[in-house]
């Protein structure tokens, strides 16, 4: 199909886009795409080829990491995601020896290939609408907290339901329209991810900070993982024996290029959006901002000052330290966004004209006017209900070890009950992650290290709670006294506990209650003390929890009859699909951005030094104009990022990038700046994702790296 230009006059052509840039403002779940008249737009292929019940279509390739998305682009289960969305398994297989985070990974044999800590991959098999199901638990007259256990004992018995079909599955039921409906998904999930490829971090994480969030970028965010299985084909733990899974679908590459204008989609698995908000909950949020922007600096202040003098520390921390970079500056785009495009007042304007619609008719009045004045008198409770536990959080989110205490505390009393009667954390289910973690902890930490934090951690809530009678009457005899009597006591506790050992808390997670609470380590008995007051408040707050929920239900079903349920529900991890044109922007005055970035514009940010540092390889190919088929005819070089109006948020880096024909052009690793704002409120003009070109990631992958068999398995 000839494209746009040919066809358009400027003046129409910029008109056109105009109003494109402007059509998605959502995430649509794959049911909806049909409503979407996608050919209209200029989606080349057929739209029922996106998303089939039979595990054919398009979509099946695209494979839930928790918290990011990835996709098959071989038929050997090779795996394509952002590098730092496998930076964490990058981050746990390096130390001083072996620094795979700054030199990168790669195998050439599939021998060579190591494991992925702590990932796995979600298959999507389908989903279905369960909403029937599920409020058929609800009875009249019910109390919230009779509500809270209704919908408690519907997820262990749906899904306990749906994954006896199969050992490998997994599912997971998700509340659409604030639970307004309800949606059923099953996923086979693959426990044995293998580190196939990761580049070095001066071309993975180019820019660093500097440019995160911004463009023009110029980032090579991409890693290759590999999901194995047992030779029968279903899911089983890091084994020898194991073989590539062989999925039913995978993405094909273009090299073919693109043109501002062209029609493009993702699909992937957003996070969280809240464009869908109360008004009094977005003030809330802009309020917390301010002071979670303060706190995450100086987290990140206190983790870096340790890792200077020690490249272990350094190490261990990595992971934290870039997701504590990423979502500051992620909350520091939302709060100007908040005050430079008047969120609050754009808020207000859209629930006036909702209490309108609800006013203008005595049936609509009576079924939804109550629910805004309580939804806000609501919030104003909770906010209240939740200080209380605020400084016990504190505490136990300052330390690695005390945590781990916590959860195998908490886990082994859990233990006791029998399977549908369990938190569901602590279900058998839950069990092997549970298990994981505490084991995987030991890459995440240095224990020497979390002393300190913990000593920072309670000398900051003291400076910011100085009323000691205020304080938990669990934490007053760790906290009480001088800065240097908590030190003492502080080292004290770390001095006597056994819990540094992994082994020795997976053999205390196998304990009877009775048997740990005689067990003698001071974390536990701080612990212990703790929990007796979480465990009054956790239990409040189902109630409460579940009150807040059907108030929100309320608000979002009058928005979905004055909508006629034509928009798509806020992001919730589910699978979602956006489209928009490849597009620039001009984000003030006078400043106008193109869409596409080339290796030249890498070369011209090079300072010699970190984040900035380009290898002297990539240089020579460059200046030799060695691009191989990577090279865009148009631009004359291997282009490196490009801008689309796509719909996407975290959760969805790894997302692949597609043109009209359904053929993978990118992957998703950002959005700009001024367009993070868009989980609340979507400023078209503005709204713009990243991605990098999928020929710069094969540029790399082999002209630099020299992984030709990977090309080649690619199809290539």
């Amino acid at each position: 199909m000839k494209k746009f230009g040919r066809y358009f006059g400027a003046g129409v052509l910029i008109l056109f886009l105009a109003l494109l840039s402007g059509a998605d403002d959502g995430m649509w779940m794959p049911h909806q795409m049909r409503d979407l008249n996608l050919r209209a737009l200029g989606l080349q292929m057929n739209p029922d080829d996106l998303y089939k019940k039979d595990g054919a279509g398009l979509m099946s390739a695209i494979i839930n990491l928790g918290g990011g998305t990835g996709e098959f682009v071989s038929s050997d289960g090779l795996i394509l995601t952002n590098h730092h969305v496998a930076y964490g398994a990058i981050q746990r297989a390096s130390s001083k020896e072996k620094d795979y985070i700054n030199s990168g990974f790669l195998s050439m044999t599939r021998g060579e290939e190591i494991p992925a800590q702590g990932y796995q991959a979600g298959v999507l098999l389908g989903y279905e609408d369960v909403t029937a199901r599920v409020n058929a638990y609800f009875k009249r007259g019910m109390t919230p907290r009779e509500r809270y256990d209704a919908y408690d004992k519907a997820q262990k018995e749906i899904i306990a339901q749906g994954e006896k079909a199969g050992k490998d599955l997994r599912c997971t039921l998700a509340a659409m329209y604030s639970g307004n409906s309800y949606y059923f998904y099953t996923f086979k999930q693959i426990r044995d991810v293998r580190l196939v490829y990761a580049p070095p971090q001066d071309l993975g994480n180019f820019g660093g900070e500097t440019d995160n969030w911004m463009w023009p970028r110029h980032t090579c965010d991409f890693s290759f993982l590999r999901a194995y299985v047992a030779p029968d084909g279903t899911a089983a733990d890091f084994s020898p024996a194991n073989v590539p899974y062989k999925p039913k679908v995978w993405l094909k590459a273009s090299l073919e290029g693109f043109k501002e204008g062209d029609f493009t989609f993702v699909m992937g698995y957003p996070g969280r959006t809240y464009r869908n908000y109360a008004l009094p909950e977005l003030k809330t949020d802009a309020e917390n901002m301010a002071r979670r922007i303060k706190d995450t600096q100086d987290i990140i202040r206190f983790y870096e000052e340790a890792g200077r003098a020690d490249k272990e520390v350094e190490i261990r921390y990595a992971a934290q330290v870039k997701g504590l970079y990423n979502g500051l500056k992620n909350m520091q785009g939302k709060l100007e966004g908040f005050q430079k495009y008047d969120l609050i007042g754009k808020k207000g304007v859209q629930e006036k004209a909702l209490l309108a619609w609800i006013n203008a008719d005595p049936v609509r009045a009576k079924k939804y006017g109550g629910a805004p004045p309580a939804l806000e008198a609501f919030l104003a409770r909770q906010k209240a209900f939740g200080s209380r536990t605020e400084l016990l959080n504190g505490v136990l989110s300052g330390s690695i070890i005390l945590s781990q205490a916590y959860s195998i505390l908490r886990a082994v009393d859990e233990l006791q009950k029998p399977d549908k009667d369990r938190e569901q954390a602590y279900q058998e289910r839950n069990l092997p992650r549970l298990k994981q973690g505490i084991q995987l902890a030991e890459r995440g930490y240095v224990f020497a290290t979390d002393k300190e934090l913990l000593k920072w951690t309670i000398k900051r809530l003291r400076a910011s709670h100085p009323d000691e009678a205020k304080w938990p009457a669990s934490l007053k005899d760790l906290t009480a006294g001088s800065e240097a009597e908590v030190a003492s006591r502080v080292d004290g506790m770390y001095a006597r506990t056994a819990l540094g050992d992994p082994a020795k808390r997976l053999e205390l997670l196998g304990l009877k209650p009775a048997q740990l609470a005689a067990y003698d380590d001071p974390f536990f008995r701080l612990a212990a003390g703790m929990e007796k007051e979480l465990k009054v408040v956790r239990e409040e707050s189902k109630g409460m929890g579940r009150e807040g929920a059907d108030l929100k239900m309320a608000y979002e079903s009058a928005i979905l009859e004055m909508k006629e349920g034509t928009y798509p529900p806020d992001a919730n991890g589910t699978i979602r699909f956006t489209y928009g044109p490849v597009m620039g922007y001009q984000p003030r005055d006078a400043v106008t951005f193109l869409p596409q970035t080339t290796i030249k514009g890498v070369i011209e940010k090079d300072t010699g030094e970190l984040p900035f540092k380009v290898p002297p390889k990539i240089k020579d190919l460059w200046k030799a104009k060695d691009f191989g088929p990577y090279v865009d005819a148009r631009l004359g070089d291997v282009p490196a990022c490009f801008l689309n109006t796509t719909n996407v948020t975290g959760g969805n880096s790894g997302s692949p990038t597609f043109n009209a024909k359904g053929e993978q052009i990118g992957i998703i690793f950002d959005m700009t700046y001024e367009s993070v704002i868009g989980d609340y409120y979507i400023i078209p003009e503005l709204q713009r994702s990243i991605s990098v070109d999928i020929r710069y990631v094969l540029f790399v992958t082999e002209k630099f790296s020299g992984a030709k068999h990977i090309i080649k398995e690619m199809g290539l």
